[in-house]
């Protein structure tokens, strides 16, 4: 009768035969394990940024879509809509909610997929899909006209809500946005992990890792030239880094040229007052290719370029954004 030490022993070695016999095998075995306990760790901290990061607002359903929403403050309806791969507390973190909230009544959605919103896997939610959601919502919250602030992708939806639900939208800001289509290198790195499948695997295993390790380096290009904000520390990093929300911002990457493709020949049509504001040195979207041609196409519209700003106007330039919403308010009273 063998020992269990001789027993152990012989397993370990017929393991490294076959191992050795095996490799391509023992490669794809190894590398399997090390995806699936990467993606059990990824799950454990997002449940955990969840538990840390509670829903401040509440929650409708609107076409078995779960949103998350906070309302502040009293007055004429402002809805705010935030850009891609953030949240509510990027508005909340900026001080913009508090600000307006002094003359408006606020209201500020989590976009499906990001913050506590859920998002469909079997929709494709454009901006045009979500301002249609929106809409929605909105008429379940009893609010007929609305001034609509956006930004960055958040200005997309915006468009999107004034061109298919004009009598909506009292008034458009539109702060850093995405207007015509350009070449960009982020849109073509983000179609595999926008693909069904193949984007969850990235998502749930590499993307949250890759995420927190090029943090700063991302944050110093959105801010930039200016430095971070120490505001922003409200801003929860552990909420934007899970893979649910990560996926979600892959897709809405992808989306990003041919949303812009099917607006640029509808800009004319908008003629409610609109306020295009954004940052002169942004270092994520060329002003001159975006907002200063929207500027030429919007007759109703006026532009503010924020000398020295990038593209977190609402964290660097709150008050210049604030002065916006009021400026488009003013303008409904002529």
């Amino acid at each position: 009768m063998a020992f269990p030490q001789t027993r152990s022993s012989a397993l370990l070695s017929d393991c490294l035969v076959a191992c050795r016999r095996y490799p391509a095998i023992t490669a794809v075995t190894g590398a399997a394990t090390l995806l699936a306990a990467t993606a059990i760790a990824n799950s454990y901290f997002a449940e955990k940024a969840q538990r840390d990061n509670p829903p401040r607002g509440r929650f409708i359903d609107v076409d078995r879509v779960r949103l998350h929403y906070v309302e502040r403050g009293n007055g004429r309806p402002l809805a705010l809509f935030h850009g891609n791969g953030s949240m509510i507390q990027d508005f909340e973190s900026s001080g913009l909610i508090d600000l307006a909230a002094e003359n408006y009544r606020v209201i500020v959605f989590d976009r499906p997929g990001f913050g506590h919103s859920l998002r469909p896997r079997n929709v494709v939610l454009t901006p045009e899909a979500q301002a249609d959601l929106f809409k929605k919502a909105f008429d379940r919250l009893n609010v007929e006209r609305a001034i609509v602030l956006g930004h960055s992708w958040g200005a997309s939806v915006a468009v999107a809500l004034a061109i298919r639900h004009p009598s909506f939208v009292e008034a458009l800001v539109l702060a850093s946005g995405y207007y015509f289509p350009t070449a960009r290198a982020d849109v073509v790195a983000s179609l595999l992990p926008a693909m069904p499948g193949f984007g969850d695997i990235i998502s749930h295993t590499i993307s949250p890792i890759l995420s927190r390790l090029m943090w700063p380096a991302m944050l110093r290009k959105a801010f930039g030239p200016r430095s971070v904000p120490e505001k922003f520390t409200g801003f929860p990093k552990e909420m934007a880094v899970r893979p649910s929300q990560l996926r979600a911002s892959a897709v809405e990457s992808a989306l990003m040229i041919p949303a812009a493709s099917g607006f640029s020949k509808a800009y004319g049509e908008l003629d409610m007052p609109t306020i295009i504001i954004a940052g002169e040195d942004d270092r994520l979207i060329d002003i001159n290719e975006q907002s200063v041609r929207l500027h030429g196409d919007v007759r109703q519209s006026k532009l503010h370029r924020i000398a020295g700003a990038g593209h977190m106007i609402q964290q660097s330039a709150t008050p210049d954004l604030m002065a916006a919403i009021d400026e488009a308010a003013a303008e409904t009273l002529h």
